[in-house]
């Protein structure tokens, strides 16, 4: 059996196989029935939403990022018992997050973006009043439905025995969230020198991630929302609540994040989206960066206390984007192997079980 730190960083020993076994059945058996049940219950409020633009980047959000809705249930299989209180709130978080994105890219401001990507910050702080989150975008009229989310994640957070302990901490990663309003600014030339400029910010990280890098880890919720989970648990210490967030920060997000870009850029080359993964110098530079990065997430991950059950959620989330249809592609297939060879054991051993996932439930290029 290999050795984490050697040549396997998620070996498939009995105690990981354990993790994976039970985090799949409390997943399959419950997890993904609640996930639908919460997408069914915001669903029906954004049909509601007068506004036309804005209802149909609620209803586009709902149909077509729903594995972005599972990946954040995942962390609901990280504590002992189920919790339904925590799944709602992940969920709800990532559907603000997802539909934040679609409406940002109507009205590409960086003022319409800091207002809007608010809605992030004020979710996981029930001290804060709900913002006018459209005082700068051309369409108002949600009929209540962002607030909405908001404040179900607010009252959520409430409820959450340790809240108090993670707030600070939670409240600096919903901060990052700020670069996504410059990340959808129209002029690339424009975007690239501000989302430096705040890398530049980021203390003792700038030195040692890229700026694209580091632009790119701020964009996911994986820190976010991996300290909320720990905030379910009774007695949690200071030394976990900083020990979680250095992990996901930046690594598990960076990861998610530049492989969910990979995955993506023959896309985004055609729509002119903003590429993260685009800025490498060259493919051989990305392959070997990401790799880098994807290996150091997944001994991060084995690191934390349960950290099998965090591994299954970091190699879970790696063979879920690599098992995008755009990512098997013939001229992206030996690159695609190299990142998920880089993931372990588990991560390979998660990817033909994803890719069966998205082929049962139609999501090959969600």
């Amino acid at each position: 059996m290999s050795h984490p730190g050697r040549d396997d960083p998620t070996p498939l020993t009995p105690a990981q196989l354990w993790a994976l076994i039970r985090a799949a059945t409390r997943q399959l058996s419950w997890g993904t029935h609640q996930v639908t049940r919460e997408m069914r219950h915001w669903r029906a409020l954004a049909k509601r939403i007068p506004s036309g633009p804005i209802r149909d980047d609620a209803l586009y959000a709902l149909a077509h990022k729903r594995t972005h809705a599972e990946g954040a249930a995942l962390f609901s299989t990280l504590p002992a018992r189920r919790d339904g209180n925590l799944l709602r709130l992940l969920t709800a978080y990532e559907l603000i997050l997802d539909f934040l994105d679609n409406v940002n890219e109507r009205h590409r401001t960086e003022a319409n973006g800091r207002e809007l990507h608010l809605a992030l910050l004020d979710a996981v702080d029930p001290r804060r009043v709900p913002s006018d989150y459209y005082r700068h975008h051309p369409w108002k009229d949600d009929g209540g439905y962002l607030r909405a989310l908001v404040e179900s994640c607010q009252q959520r957070c409430r409820a959450l025995p340790s809240y108090d302990r993670v707030r600070v901490l939670v409240l600096r990663e919903a901060g990052r969230f700020e670069v996504l309003a410059l990340n959808h600014l129209t002029d690339p030339r424009e975007r690239d020198v501000a989302v430096e400029r705040w890398a530049t910010l980021q203390g003792p990280e700038n030195g040692r991630f890229l700026w694209y890098e580091l632009g790119g880890g701020a964009s996911g919720s994986l820190a976010v929302l991996a300290l909320l989970t720990l905030a379910s648990r009774e007695n949690v210490t200071v030394g976990e609540v900083e020990m979680t967030q250095h992990v996901y920060w930046p690594w598990m997000s960076l990861v998610a994040v530049m492989l969910d870009s990979y995955a993506d850029q023959a896309e985004d080359a055609v729509s002119g989206d903003h590429s993260y993964v685009a800025h490498y110098p060259s493919a051989e530079e990305r392959t070997h960066r990401l790799a880098t990065c994807i290996r150091t997430a997944s001994l991060g991950a084995l690191s934390l206390p349960d950290g099998h059950k965090h591994a299954v959620v970091v190699s879970a989330m790696i063979a879920m984007y690599l098992s995008k249809d755009s990512a098997r592609a013939p001229e992206m297939r030996c690159e695609t192997q190299a990142l998920a060879a880089a993931g372990g054991s588990l991560a390979r051993l998660l990817l033909p079980v994803l890719r069966l996932w998205r082929l049962a439930y139609s999501h090959g290029g969600d």
